[in-house]
């Protein structure tokens, strides 16, 4: 039954990781409702977002390549203005270093928060308000935002700001790419660029905690599944991620996020009356 239940985590982890609607969040719900009733705790989703953060490789895989190619190209200039023909300002350049100081935030802060998001931060009383208050602002950058800038054009400032954005999807029910999508959208980049930035700027912190979970679970107990029950999970989610990155990507170059928006608010009212009727305990 683990590995049927490892499944539905995986396929559930595949499908929300780079929708709007926090996968963390989602693989605490759905974990309520499986037959063995239990979270699958943080070290569970981090490992399998090892999955759907390979998926994101693989879809930009030329963008990756020529962003670190690029970005390592434009080293060894001897007081020019350009490298290897290269310049300082090139746009590949300037994403790869604001991809790199992006991370820093949710780096720190995912070091020496780790009690709070074991613990405290995967209430779901927490992520009920969460999922409603971070709709509401999904909905308002969307709706708000001017969407004329392109990737091309993002600057330092912007990168920074986006970067602490993502800092806060640590808390289950923000979502990562629906934080830092946000905050691209309230400063102007179209809903492409804004999630284009997002997934490129996931990959590094996704990794660096999904490896950081995976060496530190070795000789510690077993949480709600095995390593080959993770291992299953972590499979599926690439698969079912590496579809929805190419449906979503295709998607909002023509549509809003609104149906996100409603979704959100949806989930978070039901789990608020639940929660309330005793349905549920929040942890």
């Amino acid at each position: 039954m683990s590995f049927i239940e490892a499944i539905i985590l995986g396929l559930v982890q595949g499908l929300t990781e780079f929708l709007p609607i926090s996968s963390s969040a989602h693989l605490r719900i759905v974990g309520e409702f499986l037959p063995s009733a239990t979270d699958p705790g943080a070290t569970f989703t981090a490992i399998t977002q090892l999955g759907t953060e390979t998926a994101v490789i693989i879809y930009f895989w030329k963008d990756i390549t020529r962003i670190i190619g690029r970005w390592f190209r434009h080293f060894g200039s001897r007081g020019g203005a350009h490298s290897d023909g290269i310049p300082k300002n090139d746009p590949d350049v300037r994403l790869g270093w604001l991809i790199i100081i992006g991370t820093v935030p949710i780096v720190l802060v995912g070091f020496f928060a780790q009690e709070y998001i074991r613990d405290v931060f995967r209430s779901l009383w927490l992520i009920a308000i969460v999922l409603i208050v971070f709709g509401i602002l999904l909905g308002l950058a969307d709706l708000l935002g001017r969407r004329a800038k392109p990737l091309e054009e993002l600057g330092y400032r912007d990168g920074i700001l986006i970067g602490f954005a993502q800092m806060l999807a640590l808390i289950p029910g923000v979502s990562r790419s629906g934080a830092s999508t946000s905050a691209g959208l309230a400063l102007g980049y179209t809903r492409p660029a804004a999630a284009r930035f997002s997934f490129l700027l996931a990959i590094p912190a996704v990794f660096g905690s999904g490896l950081y979970e995976l060496v530190h679970s070795f000789g510690e107990p077993e949480g709600a599944y095995g390593y080959a029950e993770t291992a299953v999970a972590t499979v599926v989610a690439f698969g079912v991620g590496l579809a929805v990155i190419a449906f979503l990507m295709k998607y909002i170059s023509s549509h809003s996020f609104l149906p996100f928006v409603v979704y959100r608010l949806l989930l978070g009212g039901a789990l608020i009356v639940l929660l309330s009727l005793g349905v549920l305990q929040p942890l």
